[in-house]
């Protein structure tokens, strides 16, 4: 979770609710920043205050599904981590909602606006190929990075 506040708050509350009765195993890092890492349980959620840079990366990395704001950043962080995704850009972030339209065109990874979430739109994702294609040798492709930018 990330983003400006109250949207990230916002974004939360609906995961929480969303994934209440989810089978599967769910965990949410909250991207809050705190003195020390604090962890607990809403019903079956796992949540997490924050996890530094190695302990996020394995969490991803053993994550089938990736739920992340659309930022350059994550997209890129994502794509190197050869992962599926769905995003949820933050509500005012143009940028986000470029990159997740654009994502979603050109069938990547599936997107929705926050206030819309359901739990049932992550089967979106079976019919997008994923960030892998973004990634070359071992690389990112910038070339096909950037190619969002430039409409093609």
């Amino acid at each position: 979770m990330s983003g400006p506040e109250p949207q990230r708050s916002l974004l939360e509350t609906k995961l929480l609710k969303e994934f209440k009765n989810y089978e599967a195993k769910v965990v949410l890092v909250r991207g809050i920043v705190e003195k020390e890492e604090v962890v607990y349980y809403d019903h079956a959620i796992k949540i997490i205050n924050f996890l530094k840079a190695k302990p996020l990366e394995k969490l991803i990395l053993q994550s089938d599904i990736v739920i992340a704001r659309s930022g350059y950043t994550t997209l890129m962080d994502l794509a190197k981590l050869n992962k599926k995704a769905f995003f949820i850009p933050t509500p005012g972030q143009f940028e986000q909602q470029y990159l997740a339209k654009r994502l979603m065109a050109h069938h990547i990874a599936p997107y929705c606006q926050q206030r819309h979430f359901k739990v049932e739109q992550l089967k979106k994702i079976d019919f997008c190929s994923g960030l892998n294609h973004l990634v070359f040798d071992g690389g990112l492709c910038f070339t096909s990075v950037f190619s969002l930018f430039d409409g093609k």
